[in-house]
């Protein structure tokens, strides 16, 4: 995978709009990314990772690049969004290449901003986005089984199969429920994954809250409603100001800090929204230092060597001979690469060899 990508998802005066124009400040700071606003709806932010100037410092780089997110921000999505009220149907198509869905519910009551529904109401909010996500799956479910129905005439047992596992994402549906409610194996997976269902995808709510309930968000009742409702689909909650992180993003690095520091939170919301997309995807990072670059690099737990030597060009994967690896925390221990080698812990491994978070890697090839 190259970046993650994370569609945002919620009704209009959810907060959404601030909390993504909040990101875009955020990755337009971001100045290794030539490519930060890419459309007005996409906006790139840095992973926080303070190992990298750690390694910065330690090998006196030129430069440093951090891993990246990418917000794919879903404007127009109201009740009818499927039918094509608002913008919808035009929106929905920019998340189906997503990797995982961020749905931020309102969960302050200000008289100044209206809710579209008339009230703050999170679980309401969250059943009406979950309906209309249903329902664009639904119409591309329906359509697929007309084709399949076709193909399987001509004796297609693939497609029967296929057939049958649409024909139980369909009931799901059907009940206004997501699609990753469904139970099905890695294989069944595979086969749809070309339809890219919106409610198939991994899922966290955020909850937006006031400012001044930040250090204290857990005691929020609207909170506690859709922790309680995520808990129920094995999904998680970050709760986050969207008004803060909209003025954290006009601030430096450490005005921010002491902001954060001031209203009683140890990190930002975006931090949070990161790692929490980083934990609901598997993901993790390995690094790889030297004096022209230090840089991370995002891969799946589980992943060998040789598919990691790929993330950074394929030939390192084709002709990947060993990786030369020493874990981050025994690299600062040691204090330099000479130092952790004379230890005996910098290791050659070889190609079953699964990548840990923070292994500093050298991998050598031979194309």
């Amino acid at each position: 995978m190259s970046n993650l990508e994370v569609g945002i998802v919620g009704l209009p005066n959810v907060g959404k709009s601030t909390l993504f124009n909040a990101i875009t400040k955020a990755g337009a700071e971001a100045a290794n990314y030539p490519f930060c606003t890419i459309e007005p709806n996409v906006g790139v932010v840095a992973v926080p990772d303070p190992r990298l100037e750690v390694l910065h410092n330690m090998y006196n780089s030129k430069k440093t690049t951090p891993a990246s997110v990418r917000f794919v921000d879903i404007a127009g999505l109201v009740k009818g969004a499927s039918k094509g009220e608002g913008l919808g149907n035009k929106f929905l198509e920019h998340i189906r290449q997503v990797d995982a869905i961020a749905h931020v519910v309102r969960c302050f009551e200000d008289s100044d901003i209206t809710h579209v529904e008339g009230s703050i109401d999170p679980i309401r909010d969250i059943d009406i986005i979950q309906t209309e996500l249903c329902l664009a799956d639904l119409e591309i479910v329906e359509k697929r089984m007309m084709k399949l129905a076709k193909i399987a005439k001509s004796g297609s047992k693939e497609a029967r199969v296929e057939d049958a596992i649409l024909r139980r994402i369909k009931a799901s549906l059907d009940e206004a429920r997501p699609a990753r409610e469904v139970d099905l194996t890695d294989d069944e997976r595979e086969m749809i994954k070309e339809m890219n269902l919106l409610t198939l995808k991994p899922t966290l709510y955020v909850a937006n809250v006031a400012e001044d309930e930040i250090a204290d968000a857990d005691n929020n009742p609207y909170v506690q409603r859709v922790r309680e409702f995520a808990q129920k689909e094995g999904a998680e909650v970050v709760a986050i100001s969207a008004r803060v992180e909209s003025e954290i993003a006009e601030l430096d690095p450490e005005e921010a800090k002491a902001f954060l520091e001031d209203l009683g939170a140890d990190e930002s919301g975006l931090d949070k929204l990161i790692k929490a997309a980083f934990d609901l995807l598997g993901l993790m990072t390995f690094l790889t230092a030297g004096p022209d670059e230090c840089r991370a690099w995002t891969i799946r737990k589980g992943t060998t060597a040789p598919k990691a030597a790929g993330k950074i060009h394929t030939d390192f994967e084709r002709g990947f001979i060993r990786a030369e690896i020493v874990s981050y925390e025994d690299l600062i221990a040691a204090g330099s690469v000479g130092a952790a080698r004379e230890k005996g812990q910098v290791r050659l491994e070889g190609k079953d060899y699964i990548m840990q978070d923070g292994d500093v890697t050298n991998f050598r090839f031979n194309v």
